[in-house]
């Protein structure tokens, strides 16, 4: 699949690592570096603007390592970029650690998957079928 892809920033245009990875890492197009204190947050722009073929999203998503290192994390995760989206790119980012942490320009800050989906259209009904699981949720299948 090939997508149109502008990209305003000094970052290379976004690319898979490994020939298996899903994602593919999204930079910081900071001009200078941003402190994120403990429970703020805020917006990092990319630079990047992409046209999306009809029936996919994209969608934003945290990076483990840095979820795990420095507790910063996707805010909205994952984010959805939709097909008809053409604004710039911009990755919610939160600070759930106690500490302040330093977003870096060129950080890699997020990863973004792209995946087709399909829209769902309603059919309004008075009963539902009925299945053995019936209205049990949360912890109605397995070992509470």
């Amino acid at each position: 699949m090939t997508i149109k892809i502008r990209n305003t920033s000094n970052n290379p245009v976004p690319n898979y690592e490994t020939i298996l990875s899903a994602g593919m890492d999204l930079k910081s197009a900071l001009d200078e570096d941003v402190i994120l204190e403990p429970l703020e947050r805020t917006l990092i722009k990319t630079g990047l603007f992409i046209e999306l073929p009809a029936g996919f999203e994209a969608q934003i998503r945290p990076r483990s390592g840095l979820a795990l290192k420095k507790g910063i994390t996707v805010l909205n995760s994952p984010g959805t970029i939709d097909a008809d989206y053409r604004g710039e790119i911009g990755v919610i980012l939160v600070n759930l650690s106690n500490e302040p942490v330093r977003i870096k320009a060129g950080e890699r800050v997020a990863q973004m998957v792209v995946a087709r989906y399909e829209q769902a259209h309603w059919k309004e009904v008075e009963v539902l079928t009925e299945t053995s699981r019936g209205e049990g949720g949360f912890g109605s299948t397995g070992n509470e």
